[in-house]
């Protein structure tokens, strides 16, 4: 296993040895079967697009701390906005809305925040249509990743929600990985037997992969990146690495790497990677 600060040497994304263990990592786990515990299964339980990327918008907004407890965060707030999330959001007050939260809490999250997203998610819909719609107008000619549309939809988001709900949005502009914003955005955008693919007007090619520590280390031992700090640089030198071998759609490794640690019968599966490269 190389070292945490070496690359990988590889004569070209379709020879290495490494685009090789990372598409049968994908073949093997990139599957509906290993998606619990995970809040994007929380997804597959609404039928429409418009309910989609609202519940899409709450359960990654509180993925942060243990997987059980995001799973119970985010089911107390879908449980209290109904079976029509969009419905809810867009046609009720703000105070109504607020007060449908009250008393929720996620770990460094309380209710006010909670329910200034979901008002400033409401408002953004009944302005432009639904999040997509918004997102996409912030999508210029020459961006190449959502790097700069997601700094102009979470500038929208927190103009939309009165005041920024901290704990929830992070600023994109200050150089955070802003993990569960790409994670979003990776849900909205991919489409295949784990990924959804609710929003049909951003490529896939322009995501960025979503950087924890746990991907952080992931990506260190596969030597994809040598940089130290987990931040947007970081993320976006990773996604770098990954579009040599998948220029359309850097991101389709993300999930089947990150289910090691999430679930203990895919750990050896990365022990075997991380040997062979």
């Amino acid at each position: 296993m190389p070292g945490p600060t070496s690359r990988i040497s590889r004569r070209s994304p379709q020879e290495g040895s490494l685009k090789d263990l990372l598409d049968r990592m994908y073949r093997t786990l990139n599957r509906r079967e290993f998606v619990h515990p995970d809040p994007l299964e929380l997804i597959y339980e609404y039928a429409t697009p418009e309910d989609r990327e609202i519940v899409g918008l709450v359960a990654s907004a509180l993925a942060y701390g243990r997987v059980a407890q995001i799973l119970v965060s985010a089911r107390a707030v879908l449980g209290r906005l109904g079976p029509h999330p969009r419905r809810f959001v867009t046609d009720e007050s703000a105070q109504t809305i607020r007060r449908s939260v009250d008393g929720i809490k996620h770990r460094f999250t309380d209710s006010n925040e909670i329910g200034d997203l979901l008002v400033g998610a409401g408002r953004l819909v009944r302005a432009y249509g639904s999040l997509e719609r918004c997102f996409s107008a912030g999508v210029g000619s020459d961006d190449e990743t959502t790097a700069q549309p997601l700094c102009r939809f979470v500038a929208e988001l927190a103009s939309a929600a009165g005041a920024r709900p901290a704990s929830l949005l992070p600023v994109p502009e200050r150089g955070s990985a802003c993990k569960r914003l790409h994670l979003f955005l990776r849900w909205m955008v991919r489409e295949d037997d784990v990924d959804p693919g609710v929003w049909k007007t951003v490529d896939p090619a322009m995501l960025i992969v979503p950087l924890d520590t746990h991907m952080h280390r992931i990506a260190r031992q596969l030597g994809v990146t040598t940089r130290a700090q987990a931040d947007l640089r970081t993320a976006l030198d990773v996604t770098r690495s990954f579009r040599e071998f998948a220029p359309e759609d850097p991101v389709r490794y993300d999930f089947s790497l990150t289910r090691v640690g999430i679930r203990p019968d895919c750990s050896d599966m990365l022990v075997a990677l991380c040997s062979q490269v």
